[in-house]
């Protein structure tokens, strides 16, 4: 489900951008085929190919897992999507489980690191 979300949000953002898939694959030295699996969600992405994309969309890693249209567009005054009053600050987007899942990406991240460095 993480990884769906983590390619829909990629593809928004490179929607954003006005960055064709061809020149993602090509800037990221891939093929347009496997970069197309990373917005299906169709494979898993490491972090260091994450870093990569968000370099490239210029965007940070964060934001890719917490895409949100509604900030992105601003709408958040907008009573049909949210309700009459809200706030985007009242509200929560994004589940904890994105949160968890990137502290647990960066944490193999950081272990993986410790081991190359011997400690």
């Amino acid at each position: 489900m993480l990884t769906e979300k983590v390619g829909e949000s990629l593809k928004n953002y490179r929607e954003l951008k006005k960055i064709t898939r061809e020149d993602m694959a090509d800037r990221l030295g891939m093929t347009v085929s496997g970069y197309g699996k990373i917005e299906r969600g169709e494979t898993d992405v490491p972090l260091t190919r994450l870093e990569q994309i968000s370099k490239v969309l210029g965007v940070s890693v964060s934001q890719i897992l917490q895409f949100d249209a509604q900030q992105i567009f601003n709408i958040s005054n907008n009573n049909l999507v949210q309700g009459p009053g809200n706030k985007a600050d009242e509200i929560h987007y994004h589940p904890d489980t994105y949160k968890d899942k990137y502290i647990q990406v960066l944490e193999r991240e950081n272990e993986r690191l410790r081991k190359l460095l011997g400690e």
